[in-house]
C-alpha cells in the first residue's frame, strides 16, 4: 500500500516545541486532500459514496427527473452485420428525446425538470447510438461509463456535464436502475444480459415501487438467444412473468409502446396530483418486507 505523504512525521512535542515556523511546517494535510489515503483500502467506503454523490449533484444541477435507459452491445457499428440496430437505436433515442422535451416544457415551469432523458453506458456501439440520437433531437443525454481494460471509452455524444466515470459496477447499476422509467435492450452480449436480468429481477420481485417498462428490441435475436418459454416449461419463472417485457422491431413501434406506457403509469397519475412532484432526480423507492 502506498503511504500517505505525512506518514512517519515526528510529533512536534518530541521535536520542536512552541508555535514557530518550523512547527507550522509539520502540520498534517487534511484527510480529504490525502490522495494516498483516498486510494487506500480503508477509504473504499468514501470512494463508493462519491460515486453516489457526484452523479447526484450533477443530476440536481441539470434538473434530471428520470431516464430511459438503452442497453446493447459495444461491438455493433453502423456498417457491421448488425448495423441496422445502430441506426434504429439512434432514431428511437431521437424520437424519445423530442417527446421528452415536449413533456418537460408542457408543465409551464420557469425551470422545468427534464423528463425521460436518454441514459446509456457511455461507451461505443448501441450506447453511442443512443447518445447520438439525443443530440440529433437537440437534447441532453447521460453516459455512465465504466473503466475497463478494453472497449469502454466515453463516446463523444454524451452531454459533458452528464458524463460520468465509474470504478464500481454496482454503483453504475444503481444509477441505471433507480432513475429509469423504461429500459430498451438492443442485441448484446454478457454485459447486456447481466443488465437485463438484473432489471427483470427487480421487476419480478417488485423490489422497486415504480414501474419499469422493459422493451426487448429485435425479437428474432432475443427469441434465439433466450428461451423464455423453456423457463416457463421448467417452472423456473411463472407464465405471468412473460408480461414483464415486450418485444419491438422498429423505432416507431418501440416509441409507441414507450409513450403509451409512460403516459399511463406516470404522466396521467401526475396530472391528478394536487401538487406536482418537485423531486429531481426522482430516485425510485424500494419495498421492504
Amino acid at each position: 500500500m502506498r503511504r500517505c505523504d505525512n506518514f512517519g512525521l515526528p510529533s512536534s512535542e518530541y521535536h520542536i516545541p512552541g508555535t514557530g515556523p518550523e512547527a507550522f511546517n509539520l502540520r498534517r494535510p487534511v484527510a480529504y486532500r490525502e490522495e494516498a489515503f483516498l486510494e487506500s483500502p480503508e477509504s473504499r467506503p468514501l470512494r463508493i459514496l462519491s460515486e453516489y454523490l457526484w452523479p447526484l449533484s450533477h443530476f440536481q444541477d441539470e434538473k434530471i427527473q428520470d431516464t430511459i435507459v438503452f442497453f446493447g452491445s459495444a461491438r455493433i457499428v453502423p456498417d457491421g452485420p448488425l448495423g441496422r440496430y445502430y441506426s434504429e437505436a439512434r432514431e428511437l433515442a431521437r424520437l424519445i428525446t423530442e417527446w421528452g422535451i415536449s413533456v418537460s416544457q408542457s408543465t409551464g415551469q420557469a425551470e422545468p425538470r427534464r423528463r425521460f432523458v436518454i441514459c446509456s453506458g457511455g461507451g461505443p456501439g448501441i450506447m453511442e447510438a443512443a447518445n447520438h440520437g439525443a443530440i440529433d433531437a437537440g437534447g441532453k443525454s447521460i453516459g455512465l461509463n465504466i473503466g475497463l481494460p478494453f472497449e469502454q471509452l466515453p463516446n463523444p455524444y454524451i452531454t459533458p456535464e452528464l458524463s460520468f466515470e465509474f470504478h464500481y459496477f454496482f454503483m453504475r447499476k444503481f444509477w441505471f436502475a433507480y432513475l429509469a422509467k423504461a429500459l430498451v435492450v438492443f442485441p448484446g452480449g454478457f454485459g447486456t444480459l447481466d443488465e437485463l436480468c438484473e432489471i427483470l429481477t427487480l421487476a419480478q420481485t417488485e423490489k422497486l415501487e415504480s414501474k419499469i417498462l422493459i422493451l426487448l428490441y429485435g425479437s428474432e435475436y432475443w427469441k434465439e438467444i433466450l428461451n423464455f418459454d423453456a423457463l416457463v416449461k421448467y417452472e423456473m419463472i411463472a407464465p405471468s412473468d412473460l408480461n414483464l417485457f415486450r418485444f419491438a422491431d422498429t423505432p416507431e413501434s418501440a416509441f409507441g409502446l414507450l409513450t403509451e406506457g409512460l403516459t399511463r403509469y406516470y404522466l396521467e397519475p401526475e396530472r391528478d396530483l394536487r401538487h406536482p412532484m418537485e423531486e429531481a432526480p426522482e430516485i425510485a423507492r424500494t419495498r421492504t418486507p
